[in-house]
């Protein structure tokens, strides 16, 4: 019976659109998922949405909508996007799924049964965008300490989970577990900045907000965003503490192999996870790898900076695949990895077009001339040889070694040193020069099913890395010898088999067009921006002028009116010469609303005049009071209601 592997992501909180750095994760796990698929294990791959939360209820009251018609559109767009970089899940869960919420609420009922949720009042800083609770002395510089935004100071009843019951048993399993948490790292960082100053009691419900699991003893408090999104992880299985026995697909792949996590939530999988299995007498998962950031070059992606980068737009330019190996190979394991759009054109023309596509072109083109497409038997072992063979060999542990303690980024360096090992043995060996010879034939068929060979071995690696690639790659090759074990000697592909018809894997991208491509949106979406900001900008508040009294505001004698007729003066660009019927009488006015409106779509309007105003004469018409009106930059007449009576007094 195959040995089983559980691996899941963090699901994905369903408040906007990801962008690579959200999307490097899913990317990451499914690369682990196919290796492991490969290598015989029984895998469950689960990932999902996060969907309840102050954020979210906030983002659906300003879009107009219910908070489960915006979750259900933007899990959409995140199913989409996983799907879009062909990933391999096996369940996708929503946080809103019924059995998962039903499951929650037996889960917290559970813990509070047990004694270790009670009730209290909770008085502190909350983060309404990371959905956490800060004491005073967490905070950096009165800022969250993890996303760096405001925070708010908050006075709710609230439920609490004992944390510090558990404390020093965490302690103790993480000493007994050095490998529990990777990277290491991020192990000491938990115990040093959390564990050792002492765990406080976690609030688990709040009442500020509706749009959560109910509490089914409280309906008035909602449980903590973070307490029903870990849970995720076994209701996904088919957890319920409110059945006497578990499904079959949790008592199989229950406790988790790995959970494949953000190093910013390192703290709620690494503390509160553990604590809270333990709370339901759960075993613990085997791992929780807690991998770096994707920055844009040395900054965070911002909306505001126009540097945020989404999946599916780079996918448009550099195919699926070249996403899917620039993400993977562009991570290192401990620290953020940095994102240009000079950095993927780089790799994707250096090893991508030149050095893998333009190896198996030119591999599969010299196999068809010089042997008419057959794959020639190899006779005898030159230096070379044995140095590709043993090269192509050692890749294949090399690369198994880096994919089981997740160092993904060399992994995928290991496939691209065979295939650069593979171009300098074509320049080595000159097919060329061998072919010109008959007493070299035989040497020339040599050398061809050896690049035949190698290029075969990467492609079953680079499989898991980069599926579709490596489809194409096996079609060219006109083989289906592809499992991994069949990478794990040299020597798998078949002399005598004609190879498939060659075709470009990757086109070379011009650097210059592109990246003036981008440049030329990153500037309309800025001005974009800044045009939305504007409008959207509150006024300064108006130095003022003196304040009047109720005697001196009664003194301006304000008036219902209409505009019978209306003209432009002659020689004056900003004046307009208005006849105004106040009802009792006929008056004639000049306004400098020129610039704004034409004289025939005032006609017919009712406005306020200011009716007491002494007359003036402006480039010499006499005018008779003033029309009111809004704003200097752009004028706006206020308008009235045209069922209003003419020569009203406004007050």
């Amino acid at each position: 019976m195959a040995e089983k592997f559980y691996i899941t992501t963090a699901i994905a909180y369903a408040s906007s659109k990801p962008h690579i750095g959200n999307t490097y994760e899913i990317i990451m796990t499914d690369a682990i998922a196919r290796y492991k698929r490969a290598r015989g294990y029984d895998v469950h791959f689960c990932t999902g949405t996060d969907e309840h939360g102050q954020k979210i209820e906030n983002k659906a009251l300003e879009a107009g909508i219910t908070p489960k018609e915006y979750v259900d559109r933007i899990a959409g767009i995140i199913k989409e996007v996983w799907d879009g970089m062909n990933t391999s899940y096996d369940k996708f869960i929503r946080t809103t799924d019924d059995y998962h919420e039903a499951a929650v609420r037996h889960i917290f009922t559970k813990m509070l049964e047990k004694g270790d949720i009670y009730k209290g009042y909770y008085e502190g800083w909350y983060c309404t965008p990371c959905e956490s609770f800060f004491t005073e002395t967490q905070l950096a510089d009165g800022k969250c300490p993890d996303c760096g935004r405001e925070v708010k100071k908050t006075r709710e009843e609230a439920y609490f989970f004992k944390m510090s019951k558990y404390a020093d048993w965490l302690m103790e399993y993480f000493e007994e577990h050095p490998d529990f948490i990777e990277p290491e790292a991020r192990r000491k960082e938990m115990v040093n900045n959390f564990l050792k100053p002492g765990l406080q009691d976690l609030c688990v419900s709040r009442t500020s907000f509706k749009w959560g699991v109910p509490v089914d003893e409280d309906p008035a408090h909602v449980v903590y965003v973070w307490l029903d999104a870990l849970t995720n992880y076994i209701t996904a299985l088919g957890y319920d503490p409110a059945n006497d026995k578990q499904p079959e697909l949790f008592e199989k792949f229950w406790p988790c192999d790995v959970h494949i996590i953000g190093k910013d939530i390192a703290r709620f999988h690494s503390i509160y996870w553990p604590i809270f299995l333990k709370s339901l007498d759960l075993p613990m998962p085997k791992k929780i790898f807690a991998h770096p950031w994707f920055n844009f070059g040395t900054d965070k992606m911002s909306k505001s900076r126009g540097n945020v980068i989404y999946t599916d737009e780079l996918a448009k330019r550099f195919t699926l695949d070249g996403v899917r190996y620039y993400a993977l190979a562009e991570m290192p394991y401990l620290n953020d990895g940095s994102i240009t759009y000079e950095g993927i054109i780089t790799r994707y023309n250096t090893d991508l077009a030149n050095n893998l596509g333009n190896l198996v072109n030119r591999t599969i083109a010299m196999t068809k001339k010089y042997f008419d497409g057959t794959i020639p038997t190899p006779a005898g072992d030159a230096d070379t040889d044995a140095e590709l063979k043993a090269l192509a060999v050692d890749t294949v542990r090399s690369f198994s070694e880096n994919m089981d303690s997740f160092h993904i980024a060399d992994a995928c360096a290991d496939i691209f040193t065979l295939f650069k090992r593979a171009n300098k043995y074509i320049d080595e060996t000159a097919p060329w020069v061998l072919a010109k010879s008959e007493d070299t034939k035989a040497r020339l068929g040599t050398v061809m099913y050896n690049l035949l060979e190698s290029i075969r071995i990467g492609a079953v690696l680079l499989s898991y890395i980069m599926p579709d690639t490596a489809d194409s790659i096996f079609a060219q090759l006109n083989t289906d010898i592809r499992s991994y074990d069949s990478a794990l000697a040299f020597g798998g592909i078949k002399a005598g088999e004609v190879v498939g018809e060659a075709s470009p894997l990757f086109q070379r991208i011009d650097e210059a067009k592109l990246l003036a491509e981008v440049e030329a949106e990153r500037e309309a979406f800025l001005a974009e921006q800044a045009k939305k900001e504007a409008a959207e900008k509150k006024p300064e508040k108006p130095e003022g002028i003196a304040p009047i009294d109720i005697a001196q505001f009664m003194d301006v004698e304000l008036r219902t009116a209409k505009i019978l007729a209306c003209e432009k003066v002659p020689k004056a660009k900003k004046l307009l010469k208005l006849q105004v019927d106040l009802g009792y009488e006929t008056r004639q006015v000049v306004s400098g609303i020129a610039k704004f409106y034409e004289p025939e779509a005032l006609i017919g309007k009712k406005i306020i005049l200011v009716a007491n105003l002494k007359p003036a004469v402006l480039c010499g018409i006499e005018s008779n009071g003033m029309i009111l009106a809004s704003g200097e930059e752009e004028v706006r007449v206020v308008f009235l209601d045209p069922e209003t009576p003419l020569g009203e007094r406004v007050r």
